[in-house]
């Protein structure tokens, strides 16, 4: 694994998912580099990621409330555990559960395990609420998958803010998440 810099120079064998986040990205000027890797499923797959990557890759949760009507993103530190309690407190929304792979596909065109905010440049009808964690955007880089787990960009995450999400059109909340059980 090498840090790159940009798309890479073919996209021969690559998914078409992938390749449209590098054009989307590099039509809005954002600067990115990459990694190429085998997939990476798991937090722990993506910590030896970030060592090369040099930038703290998110964990993405696809959340929806118990009737299913209402999916939210969740991106948060990949070493904060996730308590669903903390998170529905926060939004008022009471059990909150993990999305299924169908609609993760369907609202995102991503398969589990490439969850990522990529993803939302596929969400034209906005069924997809985002939720950064603050920690997140205390730290000058992002990383995340292209929308596939066989490559890690880092960018700015001012661009992420600033720039991607503005041109996909999704506003985004901020949520406080301690990962820790109540005392």
């Amino acid at each position: 694994m090498e840090l790159q810099q940009g798309r890479p120079q073919c996209c021969e064998g690559r998914e078409a998912r992938e390749s449209r986040t590098y054009d989307f990205l590099d039509k809005l000027g954002i600067s990115y580099d990459r990694v190429d890797h085998p997939r990476a499923e798991t937090m722990e797959d993506c910590r030896r990621i970030e060592e090369v990557l040099k930038a703290p890759i998110c964990k993405n949760l696809l959340l929806c409330n118990r009737q299913g009507t209402v999916f939210y993103l969740l991106l948060m530190p990949g070493d904060k555990p996730f308590r669903t309690k903390e998170l529905s407190a926060q939004i008022q929304s009471a059990r909150l559960s993990f999305a299924s792979a169908e609609r993760m596909v369907e609202f995102l065109d991503i398969h589990p395990g490439a969850l990522s905010v990529m993803g939302l440049m596929n969400d034209t009808e906005h069924q997809v609420q985002l939720l950064i964690d603050e920690d997140v955007l205390a730290n000058e880089w992002f990383g995340c998958h292209p929308c596939v787990n066989t490559s890690t960009l880092r960018m700015k995450t001012e661009d992420v803010t600033k720039v991607f999400l503005p041109a996909v059109k999704h506003d985004w909340r901020v949520v406080h998440l301690v990962g820790e059980e109540p005392s």
